[in-house]
């Protein structure tokens, strides 16, 4: 008798126990809104993966050249529409590298160059390349820093005139004004590449 007293003791705690263990699993639900540790990897992936795209950009030329692909008479990026920005990727070799790493992928982005303000220390003025629309909570986001000197040229089409050359001319601008009239440095621009899941 003290057996069978023992054993529906034993089979009565197993239950309450897997009997809280599930409610305890169901009061907690996990909802694609909710944070997770599988986005946030995600969201390091996709700020890696552009820090890289950054950097070899950098490192081959075609970020300066997408930051010089610039129309002096139009006052605009070469090429683009009546708003002033690309729709996605410019039409050149850093352009076709973001479209390729992250708009196949479903990915907005928005791309920024920030340049230092005229006539106020510590301050940036920023010229939009890319605008694919507002960030959402999740964006993410890389900045590169890229040097401009007075001999670098224009990468636009039909525009391969110096920065100096280019300041030089009334009729001509250049987005960043020069910051450094003592040395070759013309001035120092950040691209700011911003992404997120569409």
């Amino acid at each position: 008798m003290r057996g069978q007293a023992h054993t529906l003791e034993a089979f009565t705690a197993a239950v309450l126990i897997i009997g809280g263990l599930l409610f305890a699993t169901q009061a907690t639900a996990v909802t694609p809104l909710s944070a997770s540790t599988s986005n946030q990897h995600i969201e390091n992936q996709q700020q890696a993966s552009i820090e890289g795209l950054l950097s070899a950009t950098a490192a081959n030329g075609t970020l300066s050249e997408a930051v010089l692909y610039w129309d002096a008479q139009n006052g605009t990026f070469a090429g683009t529409p009546d708003r002033g920005t690309y729709p996605e990727g410019p039409p050149n070799a850093f352009g076709e590298a973001l479209n390729d790493l992250l708009l196949d992928r479903r990915i907005a982005f928005n791309v920024n160059v920030r340049y230092p303000a005229p006539n106020a220390e510590d301050e940036t003025d920023v010229e939009e390349m890319v605008r694919m629309g507002e960030p959402s909570a999740n964006a993410v986001a890389a900045t590169r820093s890229v040097g401009l000197y007075d001999g670098s040229n224009l990468s636009a089409p039909d525009d391969d005139r110096s920065l100096e050359a280019v300041q030089s001319d009334p009729d001509a601008e250049f987005y960043a004004p020069e910051t450094d009239t003592t040395s070759r440095l013309y001035t120092v621009v950040e691209v700011e590449v911003v992404a997120w899941r569409k």
